[in-house]
């Protein structure tokens, strides 16, 4: 339960930043603490830190770093923003978009330099809405993989992760934030003081009221986020008085393999892959992006849809770990004509062979794809064909409480609440109130661009008094 309670007369021990939430925005705000020489500590509900970091793809969008700088990549800040305001139609907080833009590569570089994280840019595809290749990516090219590389960075620093610890309120005087209640897996409470708190404990997304409340059009989604994303930094933040917005917004995604629960990569539908219904036929243009997409697949009967796509691509796809695991529960099938395939996986196979051979009609550039789709410059789908059943998901939400330029949590006038500071899916995102609005990363981007900002915010206020 998330409650705001009186500072009680004593605490159990106390530190100086307490930061909730261990996942890629807490760990960076611990490392950021380590580095300006201040004492945190971060508590995590869970046993392990993982969070939806480690449920993510692990992929992080950034302009002007050295790991592009080593492939010749030319981008700028600048370029990101435009990008981000592109997607999100001019809907997007433009302050917020600048503001992770602008700090999102020195924050990486950061993580290379002092702290041993390797970035690798994933160049093979350009993911929908990005005009230069800048996403970045660990070498397990995996959110575990991202997770597990920066609890080494924490426990190297020195920073105690403390897990088992669901913070179920907070401690007040008046709007300043004193310390945190913290219940234990046997039922044990301990009260924890601090001079400044971080939330990092990500959205509302596994809290179906809020979700139906706020964002309607996925209230029947199924939810592929972390359980404990129940909103409580939404809920300790409004009843602080603070500031919230672009509480519709949300990342969904459309191609996450069903029954199996494994999230299959974009790079299919990039590089020339379609998704069709029981029909055989496709309902979309896929190239808008993988959140959007998630609405339409999921208006297909039963919320079910089928990524179709050759061998360049599986090869392509096999790249990815997501992807080989999928293929290791079972979850391809194979045929070597398209009415084969249509009947190996139960759907209209007259439709899917008409569809396809539609498909290498645009892609030769002998017709137009009726939904605005460009399939030029890609190669058109060649047999063997095969096929994995997918359906789309709510991964988790955008809005958030407003943060100023140091990650301080501002009230509605735009004064900032005295020592509360917040991050990644705890803050308002860069994707403005509509799911068409994310760009692909935009999750882990405002995690770990604001989460830096939230550790130097919370460091800046410690050091200052």
């Amino acid at each position: 339960m998330s409650r705001l309670l009186s500072t009680p007369e004593t605490f159990d021990m106390a530190v100086d930043v307490l930061v909730i939430g261990a996942g890629a925005c807490g760990m960076v705000a611990a490392l950021r603490l380590a580095d300006a020489g201040v004492e945190a500590m971060v508590l995590e509900r869970d046993l392990s830190a993982s969070g939806s970091t480690a449920m993510s793809s692990g992929f992080i969008p950034a302009p002007g770093t050295a790991a592009q700088a080593a492939l010749g990549i030319v981008d700028s800040a600048e370029q990101f923003a435009d990008d981000l305001a592109a997607k999100s139609h001019g809907l997007g907080d433009a302050r917020l978009a600048t503001l992770a833009a602008r700090t999102i590569g020195p924050t990486l570089d950061w993580l290379a330099m002092r702290h041993g994280l390797e970035w690798q840019v994933l160049d093979d595809f350009l993911y929908p809405g990005h005009s230069v290749h800048r996403m970045h990516a660990v070498p397990e090219k995996t959110g575990e993989g991202l997770i597990n590389r920066l609890a080494v960075a924490v426990e190297n620093a020195g920073v105690p992760v403390v897990t088992g610890a669901h913070v179920t309120g907070l401690c007040v005087e008046g709007a300043r934030v004193t310390g945190a209640e913290v219940t234990r897996p046997d039922g044990q409470v301990e009260m924890i003081g601090c001079r400044a708190l971080v939330l990092a404990c990500n959205g509302f997304g596994g809290n179906r009221a809020l979700v139906a409340q706020n964002i309607p059009l996925m209230a029947d989604a199924p939810y592929f986020g972390h359980a404990g994303n129940q909103g409580d930094a939404l809920v300790w933040g409004q009843a602080l008085g603070a500031a919230a917005q672009h509480l519709s917004g949300c990342q969904g995604h459309g191609s996450v393999a069903h029954p199996h629960g494994i999230l299959l990569t974009w790079a299919l539908m990039a590089e020339g892959a379609i998704q069709v219904n029981a029909e055989g036929r496709r309902f979309s243009n896929e190239h808008r992006g993988y959140s959007e997409q998630a609405v339409d697949v999921l208006a297909q009967p039963g919320g079910i849809a089928w990524d179709i796509f050759d061998d360049r691509l599986h090869d392509l796809a096999r790249g990815f770990p997501d992807f080989r695991a999928a293929e290791a529960a079972g979850a391809l099938r194979s045929a070597s004509t398209a009415r084969d395939l249509g009947a190996a996986i139960g759907i209209d196979a007259d439709g899917l062979d008409r569809t396809i051979s539609d498909c290498q009609a645009y892609a030769e550039g002998k017709a137009s794809d009726p939904f605005g789709r460009d399939f030029c410059g890609k190669p058109p789908l060649r047999p063997p064909y095969h096929a994995i059943r997918v359906t789309g998901a709510l991964f988790h939400t955008q809005g958030g409480l407003v943060i100023d330029d140091n990650a301080r949590v501002l009230r509605p006038d735009g004064t900032g609440l005295p020592n509360l500071f917040a991050g990644g899916g705890a803050a308002s995102g860069v994707s403005g109130p509509e799911i068409e609005g994310y760009l692909s990363g935009n999750g882990l981007l405002t995690a770990i661009a604001f989460g830096a900002l939230a550790g130097d915010g919370a460091a800046d206020l410690v050091r200052n008094g």
